[in-house]
């Protein structure tokens, strides 16, 4: 993500950026895990991916994507096969079998996949919410995370 426009201050953004440094760090972890044979980690490390993504991507398409795409049709375009995306790869995560290669293969491709796929609405769904949404349109996406992500907190960083 880039560091100039000032979508890292925004607390909805930082803690959907921090959301995805921690599910691409387990997603990672899960790849190593595989490639030393350690496929018990690896599930585990799968499960908490899904488990992270479960209210990140409900927080994502009830709030963000939603309130982007009332504002322009223009915007549907680079939402909707983000959403798309969260769909597939719940479905790997939810039947992936790594017990063997191909298995194994559909996780290296999926992670790799989620690094390009966050890099899409960092570098260019978030800037672009910067400058399009006004107040009562970030109140409405920063509810839908907090109704995505219930007893949590918002990321505080000093």
């Amino acid at each position: 993500m880039c560091q100039y426009c000032g979508c890292r201050d925004m607390p909805l953004i930082r803690d959907y950026i921090s959301e995805h440094a921690h599910v691409l760090n387990l997603g990672g972890e899960a790849v190593r895990a595989i490639d030393r044979g350690d496929l018990p980690t690896a599930r585990d490390r799968l499960a908490a991916m899904a488990e992270e993504l479960r209210p990140h991507f409900l927080g994502e398409e009830t709030g963000l994507f939603a309130v982007m795409m009332s504002t322009d049709d223009l915007f549907a375009q680079h939402i909707e096969p983000l959403v798309r995306e969260h769909r597939e790869l719940e479905a790997l995560l939810a039947t992936v079998d790594i017990a063997g290669a191909e298995g194994q293969q559909a996780i290296r491709d999926a992670v790799e996949h989620l690094f390009e796929h966050t890099r899409k609405e960092e570098d260019g769904l978030f800037p672009a919410a910067l400058t399009s949404l006004d107040g009562d349109q970030w109140d409405a996406a920063i509810q839908a995370w907090h109704d995505a992500h219930p007893g949590r907190e918002m990321v505080r960083w000093a």
